[in-house]
């Protein structure tokens, strides 16, 4: 490019060029606003997205109404397709179908004829095959849409109006719920009692300054269509109502059903959002019957211990799920002995019948800007929107009214004067200029009274016209009141929503009782063992403590890390070499009888890092973490646990650091030993130490040059430490008493002094070691 085209291309918005990264800028934002306005997110107003909202606006201008005979989906889709909405009939005919699904919808819109699909994932018949028609409760929706309510703009290609909004009389957005994923954000929002919201808005517009709590009594939680139970504390739920994001617990509901001789089933016949009887078979399956992980050669303990659960409790499972009962999952226990508790409890903890459900109240709001919101929001803005929509309905009817009160006192007019106004047609050219001029008429009346047929010219028809009169009169009176009045607006308003409240209200499905959430325990007897741990990471557990190491076989290039004495009740804990931590239940290990298994088939360690350290005990023992480069800190094991296979990181290690081997801390030890590879030895005291429940890096332990690295470090008591090393071509171990290593203690952080002893190249350990050990 010369420079003279470059100069074309910096000229920005002012020339024929643009710069391609202010194009594709301008070009992504116009795509991102298009999805969230357009696709996703529905509108607090209506509750509905675009396609939505055209398909109820093309069935309702069809004619289908909830008393109309249905018609094939396919002739809907072209209707919606062709007028308003030029995307995919794919798309528009699935939109369709969850409308009509009373198991995705609360209150369902299009009441459909045919196979619309099942909770369990099956897809609908096409759309040649199905009928459909709208439901009595979209009449919520579209009954005074033809107002003046709302809105209407030109489609696609302007040869139609469509409604913007449609003048909804309830908010059908919580209602019905939402989920949709536009650019940058997502919504995803539960579905709710009509007759909780509805009193939620009569609290509101009787009480604008309603209390968060009174609010929260009337709309205590979403509820399901499937039913379920939600076991989320009030509190819980309480708070993602104020902030708009969180997530609830739900779980399905059951019963025992008792059989003959002692037998017994559990029948489970409503689920949590999001789950179907299919999937929970599959599950099952999957937990019975295991597949090897890929990259594994065998099954994980893990997997080996929930078949072995699975199937010492349950015998067999089978899905009666029907006309009858639109969800029957039916669960045989392999012995009528088997405790009811922990057989509900292994299936809510191995299945989804026990799931999280995710609430994120984003919406496009009465300013057309998305947004989160919480529950008060959404309601104020509704009720904000829907006295607008009184309001102009109420302006539309009363000109109506005015419009017909003005025809009739024309009317009134002809038949006071009969014989007058007869004779002035029968003798003018231009009829209603002459009717203007002789009784003062206005055009819209003159063009009324020679439209009028002469049976209306009866003496009857006078009392009619005196009578409607009258009623018109009276209702342009209220009309007027309820533009001058706000809280007569208010009243009408209130009145309307529990018209709407008692008409297609219902109960509660969704069963809000808080529980703890199912936590499987598997029942260990506490007992002690031994964790046998060999150094390229094989673990196995014998019982009992005080073994001789001598006795332990490994495979060929394979030795002894360590037999650590724990509990059987107790955790193994894994160091990775990138500072990882791992978990592992000494009751899971494998016995000695064998080679064990290694313990990456226990945990899922990241790629390129390996396990270079184990430790297991209790949780309350105390232990030292420290990196070659002096840095260190003490923790607790039981802060190093977790349940995460994939573990998490504990130890922050810069490039070229290494983990020490955790040192563990006894209740008597009084100093830190530090010994470096330039042989400089530093005792601090444990008082000094940080210690960190969420790990890190720590601080300095021992100030090092830059060639040297923190090599050994020892927990020293009252005995003092040893120094095993060579002399006169024997092992000996010299012992210091902390009289000795009185010049070596010191501050955190010091560099310390070179180490004065008699044997060569020495090793810190514990005064009491034998020195051919």
């Amino acid at each position: 490019m010369d420079s003279t085209q470059a100069g074309l291309f910096d000229q920005g918005h002012n020339g024929e060029h643009i710069l391609l990264a202010n194009y594709a800028e301008q070009a992504y934002l116009d795509y991102a606003i298009s999805v969230v306005r357009g696709r996703a997110l529905p509108e607090i107003a209506d509750g509905q997205k675009p396609v939505q909202r055209r398909i109820l606006y093309a069935m309702q201008d069809m004619g289908l109404g909830p008393g109309s005979k249905p018609v094939k989906s396919a002739r809907v889709v072209g209707d919606v397709l062709g007028k308003y909405h030029p995307h995919g009939d794919q798309a528009a005919y699935d939109a369709m179908v969850r409308m009509a699904q009373d198991f995705t919808l609360r209150y369902p819109l299009v009441d459909g004829h045919g196979n619309f699909g099942s909770r369990d994932g099956d897809n609908a018949a096409a759309m040649r095959y199905t009928e459909a028609r709208l439901t009595q409760f979209a009449r919520v929706l579209l009954d005074e849409l033809n107002e003046g309510t709302v809105d209407f703009a030109p489609n696609y290609d302007g040869s139609q109006s469509e409604p913007v909004l449609l003048p909804a009389r309830l908010p059908v957005m919580l209602l019905n719920g939402a989920s949709g994923i536009a650019v940058g954000m997502a919504t995803e929002i539960p579905s709710h009692n009509l007759r909780e919201v509805a009193q939620a808005c009569v609290a509101l517009l009787k009480t604008p300054r309603l209390s968060d709590d009174d609010l929260y009594a009337l709309v205590p939680g979403p509820d399901f269509a499937g039913g379920g139970q939600i076991i989320s504390a009030p509190e819980d739920i309480a708070q993602i109502y104020a902030s708009g994001r969180g997530s609830i617990k739900a779980r399905a509901r059951w019963q025992f059903e008792e059989l003959a001789r002692g037998q017994w089933q559990l029948v489970v016949d409503e689920l949590p959002p999001g789950t179907s009887a299919q999937k929970i078979l599959e599950e099952i399956e999957d937990l019975s019957n295991p597949k090897v992980k890929a990259g594994k050669k065998s099954l994980s303990v893990e997997q080996q211990q929930t078949k072995a659960l699975v199937l010492a409790l349950l015998d067999a499972v089978r899905d009666e799920s029907g006309k009858q009962a639109a969800v029957r999952l039916v669960f045989e226990p392999k012995t009528s002995k088997v405790d009811r508790d922990e057989f509900v409890n292994m299936l809510l903890t191995q299945t989804s019948m026990e799931s999280s459900v995710s609430i994120n109240l984003v919406c496009i709001g009465n300013d057309g800007r998305p947004g989160q919101r919480g529950l008060r929001q959404v309601l104020e803005q509704w009720l904000e929107f829907r006295t607008n929509t009184v309001t102009r309905r109420t302006r539309y009817r009363l000109d109506k009214v005015i419009d017909r009160i003005h025809v009739l006192q024309g009317r009134m007019v002809v038949y006071l004067n009969v014989d007058e106004v007869i004779q002035t047609i029968r003798e003018s050219d231009e009829p209603r200029a002459a009717l203007m001029q002789r009784f003062d008429l206005s055009e819209r009346q003159a063009e009324d009274i020679l439209e009028m047929r002469l049976r209306q010219l009866a003496r009857l028809e006078g009392i009619r016209i005196e009578k409607e009169l009258a009623e018109k009169e009276e209702e342009r009176g209220r009309l007027q009141e309820l533009l001058d009045s706000p809280a007569a607006l208010k009243r009408l308003m209130i009145k309307e929503i529990e018209a709407d409240a008692k008409q297609y209200g219902d109960e509660r499905r969704t069963l809000i009782e808080t529980a703890e959430r199912a936590v499987m325990e598997t029942r260990v007897v506490d007992e002690p063992v031994t964790v046998i741990v060999s150094q390229k990471g094989w673990l196995r557990s014998r019982q009992g403590h005080g073994h001789d190491p001598a006795q332990f076989s490994f495979k060929a290039g394979d030795a002894l890390y360590g037999a650590l004495e724990c509990r059987s009740v107790d955790n193994l804990i894994a160091l990775s070499s990138s500072g990882r931590v791992y978990t592992v239940p000494v009751a899971g290990l494998p016995s000695a009888r064998g080679d064990g298994q290694p313990v990456t088939a226990m945990v899922d360690t990241e790629p390129g890092a390996r396990i270079v350290h184990m430790i297991a005990g209790p949780d309350a023992d105390r232990y030292m973490l420290a990196t070659s480069a002096g840095y260190g800190f003490a923790t607790r094991l039981g802060d190093m646990a977790t349940r995460q296979r994939a573990g998490k990181q504990f130890v922050t290690l810069a490039k070229g650091e290494t983990l020490l081997r955790p040192l563990a801390i006894g209740p008597d030890d009084r100093y830190l030993a530090l010994y470096s590879k330039k042989g400089k030895l530093l005792l601090v005291d444990f008082a000094e130490v940080k210690q960190l429940s969420g790990g890190g890096r720590g601080t300095i332990l021992m100030g090092l040059d830059a060639a040297d690295a923190l090599a050994q470090w020892l927990a020293v008591g009252s005995g003092g430490l040893g120094a095993r090393g060579v002399y006169r071509a024997r092992q000996t171990v010299v012992v210091l008493g902390l009289d000795e290593l009185a010049d070596y203690i010191g501050k955190r952080a010091r560099k310390g002094r070179l180490l004065a002893v008699k044997v060569k190249q020495p090793v810190l350990v514990p005064p009491d070691t034998q020195a051919t050990e």
